[in-house]
């Protein structure tokens, strides 16, 4: 599923809760990745989202950008990008969480990002 939204928009937002195996799933099919959760780069992450945020988007594509919720004003940055490079295949993006602030939003990424959601296996 996965990879046909991903061939079919130009980025997909895989939610869903932690440990579900969100960043696994997408480590399959990127070819580059952005951990925003990185204790030693975290904060550098964030500056550069305020500050200039295509320098994050860069890199192999897929790009997957893991916990990009830490940073909302990425949510933007990836759907500009993707309008800009009108292609396919570009970013994954996972979360496990809401964005802290939806103000920093200010699109819904419709026919841009795709949706998945991904749920714990149980018996």
């Amino acid at each position: 599923m996965l990879r046909h939204r991903l061939e079919a928009t130009g980025a997909v937002l895989v939610e869903g809760p932690k440990w579900c195996g969100k960043t696994t799933t997408c480590l399959q099919l990127a070819q580059s990745v952005l951990y925003m959760a990185q204790p030693d780069i975290r904060e550098q992450n964030i500056m550069l989202t305020d500050m200039q945020p295509s320098l994050l988007l860069q890199g192999a594509t897929p790009r997957l950008i893991d916990e990009w919720q830490i940073a909302p004003k990425l949510w933007d940055a990836v759907r500009f990008e993707v309008d800009q490079r009108d292609e396919f295949n570009q970013f994954l993006l996972t979360g496990s969480s809401v964005p802290p602030s939806f103000t920093d939003i200010t699109h819904t990424g419709t026919g841009r990002i795709a949706r998945l959601r991904m749920r714990p296996m149980s018996l």
